[in-house]
């Protein structure tokens, strides 16, 4: 019962998540998105296709499943920098433009709804499946979920809390606060 309730609520929360973005993608345009403030201040674009792409990427590792992003996609959204930027430097992703925002909107959509089916489809008692046991490699040690992680590891429960939904909260408060650098107001209270 209580794995029920838990996915339950994972599964409106993302959908409520999904909602924050979609609602910034519609009120915004691309000069807003790749409106570059200063050195050591991020676009919009990188928070919106960080976020997108890493949600994509962790797929991989929380269920096996091939990221969605492709070469074709990466023609199509043609992004100034077609990396999440994980590992990358704040003065690296500085510069991070999104090329065609109607094709990231198509890839942001398609990503959503591939972790909304799924959720959808999971079966709750595999929210207690281990996804990455102890020790962590070193791309996972310094991550938070290696803080939230328990004695055995990363559960799959940790990894879609931290890695999707906790992650997409993250870059949201900063698209609402770059919002107000471009002229557009927050969109929660």
């Amino acid at each position: 019962m209580t794995d029920t309730i838990v996915l339950d609520s994972l599964q409106r929360r993302m959908r409520a998540m999904h909602s924050l973005y979609y609602d910034a993608i519609a009120t915004m345009d691309l000069d807003q998105v790749n409106h570059f403030e200063r050195e050591g201040v991020v676009p919009i674009a990188f928070s919106l296709f960080h976020i997108v792409n890493m949600i994509d990427a962790s797929f991989l590792l929380m269920t096996g499943t091939t990221p969605i992003w492709n070469d074709d996609w990466e023609k199509r959204v043609h992004p100034a920098i077609a990396d999440h930027g994980k590992h990358r430097t704040v003065a690296e992703m500085v510069h991070q433009r999104i090329g065609d925002y109607g094709e990231f909107e198509a890839y942001l959509r398609a990503v959503f709804t591939r972790t909304e089916e799924w959720l959808d489809a999971l079966d709750p008692e595999e929210l207690g499946r281990l996804v990455v046991s102890r020790p962590f490699p070193p791309q996972i040690a310094s991550t938070y979920s290696a803080r939230v992680a328990g004695p055995e590891g990363i559960t799959l429960l940790d990894a879609v809390e931290c890695w999707i939904y906790q992650h997409g909260l993250r870059h949201m408060g900063e698209i609402e606060l770059a919002r107000g650098l471009v002229g557009l107001e927050g969109m929660t209270s």
